[in-house]
């Protein structure tokens, strides 16, 4: 199996050094780019498993950054800030984050969080009289993680895959936020509990006519979230 790509992305030189070595030590194969311009160039140029990427660049600036790759990809983003504002940390969800770092971290925190997003946006292997399921117009295939909807595909994230994913297979249970963070995120994420509203909202917003009135997810005031199929 080829060692995952990453791309790092960092005006900082110390902060690259160290990042890369560390990576490399542990077998991943990376390249660095110090401005959101030359991000956006070097991630469309060539293929990448997973983006670091800083919140405050040169150019464009990382949220900008993660907007245009989430445009046309679904690749892992872990945004690394150095203010630890709450703001940056969930403008970037909005954006299509996956997870976020705080600086300064810990080199095996992030070593950790890259091996949770990347087990989380692997391929699970599916049962094959499980591959695809259908709800009403909605279409999902469990094999090779796509989405469509009266015919159109929705383009999703990994994370929201996997929320749909745990949603669509487990229709009518309640799970509260606690449960989605354990299930989806797992035991290992250290973030905060917005971080499943905000998922939840952007995959509204991807599946769902009208919001105001949804079709498939709903909320348990009080309790949390469930999938329906009912009309």
């Amino acid at each position: 199996m080829a060692n995952k790509r990453v791309l790092l992305v960092d005006d900082e030189p110390l902060i690259v050094k160290g990042l890369r070595f560390s990576l490399e030590q542990d077998g991943y194969e990376v390249e660095s780019a110090a401005d959101g311009e030359e991000a956006v160039e070097m991630f469309f140029g060539a293929p990448f498993d997973l983006v670091l990427l800083d919140v405050m660049l040169p150019k464009l600036n990382g949220i900008e950054v993660c907007q245009r790759i989430r445009e046309r990809s679904s690749v892992p983003i872990i945004m690394l800030t150095a203010k630890g504002e709450d703001i940056d940390k969930i403008l970037g969800l909005e954006y299509g984050a996956d997870d976020y770092m705080t600086k300064p971290f810990n080199i095996l925190e992030v070593k950790a969080r890259i091996k949770t997003v990347l087990r989380r946006s692997a391929p699970v292997p599916i049962v094959e009289e499980k591959r695809i399921i259908c709800v009403r117009d909605m279409e999902v295939n469990l094999i090779n993680r796509s989405v469509t909807l009266a015919g159109r595909e929705i383009k999703l994230t990994a994370k929201e895959f996997d929320l749909l994913q745990m949603f669509i297979t487990n229709r009518g249970k309640v799970y509260s936020r606690e449960n989605m963070l354990e299930t989806v995120w797992k035991y290992d994420y250290l973030g905060d509990m917005r971080t499943v509203d905000v998922h939840i909202r952007r995959l509204r917003e991807k599946i769902e006519r009208n919001t105001a009135q949804p079709e498939f997810i709903f909320t348990k005031w009080g309790v949390g979230y469930y999938f329906t199929d009912k009309d």
